[in-house]
């Protein structure tokens, strides 16, 4: 491996570190070196905290050393003031020589700007190196941005035969998966920024759709009713945490509780992604039942599915979503349950 990789490789296990915390902002990584060694690194912390660039510098102890130093960075500096100054202008103060990207920045507005005046103070920028991982560590941002829509993860889980849930009125057990799938699931919860089920889901099971066995931040909860009739005794309504209805005939807001009206029940998707886009919400976990899950996969409103598949036969229920063509990402099982992730096959 190239050396150049060898230091970006660092700059993405640092990046991702932030990983549940630095949302809406991207994963950055950054380290500084000096004659092949480095000599500071850091990565992004939180959300409206320094920069990973600012962090790196901020290491290095002998600030002469800066002078003709390099510095790596997972994701185009900024060269704009938000809630902290601009990257660039550090690196230029501080007469860093050559700057390393992995990736282009597609926000726009960074967008190559960062590039741009690195070059004009007569930084030399090398952009490119581990693009590809880069790319895929912040893949919902990255999406969000170039899009203008979130990333979509949908999940379920199903019995080996093929069934999702009960049929109405079944009092036999729910529950598929097993303790360890269902932490695999609240660590998936704690990545994403919403969470959104359909009206059946809401109702039948009175879920709470929060990160309980991992850690990390709740996402926000989207739910989709149509009537606006879910009941107010719900948990999503009763215990305090951010949710979102959309609905054709939407209540008064609430404290914690946000209704947004649909105009067009026939193109629900488009709505809420509208809506979530222009709340800068970059992401959404989509849990709900088969007809919520097959309403995102027949419009093609996805970018990966998260299936658990359990060793036990129902022979009866709800059957699980048709998923056409696909590809498959990863595979693994765990104490007979089944992980695996799949993504469209867009080569069709």
């Amino acid at each position: 491996m190239h050396y150049h990789e060898l230091f970006m490789q660092r700059c993405l296990q640092l990046a991702a570190t932030g990983e549940q915390w630095v949302a809406p902002n991207p994963m950055v990584g950054a380290v500084v070196v000096k004659q092949n060694a480095i000599i500071g690194e850091g990565y992004h912390k939180q959300f409206g905290g320094p920069h990973a660039e600012v962090n790196a510098i901020s290491t290095v102890e002998d600030k002469a050393l800066l002078e003709g130093a390099t510095i790596y960075v997972s994701l185009e500096p900024c060269a704009h003031v938000g809630k902290t100054p601009p990257c660039t202008n550090l690196i230029i103060e501080n007469k860093i020589a050559k700057v390393v990207i992995a990736c282009l920045d597609p926000n726009p507005v960074v967008a190559g700007k960062g590039v741009a005046q690195l070059k004009q103070a007569g930084v030399e920028v090398i952009v490119g190196v581990l693009e590809k991982e880069a790319k895929e560590l912040n893949k919902r941002f990255i999406h969000f941005h170039t899009y203008k829509k979130p990333y979509v993860v949908l999940k379920w889980a199903q019995t080996e035969d093929g069934y999702i849930g009960r049929l109405k009125g079944s009092t036999k057990s729910n529950k598929i998966t097993n303790w360890y799938s269902d932490a695999i699931v609240h660590k998936m919860r704690s990545k994403q920024a919403a969470i959104l089920v359909g009206y059946n889901t809401a109702l039948n099971d009175n879920p709470q759709l929060t990160t309980r066995n991992w850690f990390g931040k709740n996402p926000i909860r989207v739910i989709i009713d149509l009537q606006c009739s879910l009941p107010q005794h719900l948990k999503i309504f009763t215990d305090g945490m951010p949710t979102f209805v959309f609905t054709l005939a939407p209540n008064q807001d609430t404290q914690t509780v946000s209704y947004f009206k649909l105009n067009n029940k026939e193109d629900v998707i488009t709505e809420i992604f509208d809506t979530l886009y222009k709340k800068n919400i970059q992401s959404i976990l989509v849990e709900g039942g088969p007809k919520t899950l097959q309403m995102f996969i027949d419009s093609n409103s996805w970018c990966e599915a998260h299936i658990f598949t359990s060793n036990f036969k129902w022979q009866s229920g709800l059957k699980a979503p048709d998923l056409f063509e696909i590809v498959e990402i990863n595979s693994i099982t765990n104490f007979n349950d089944t992980y695996k992730i799949v993504k469209p096959n867009l080569s069709l």
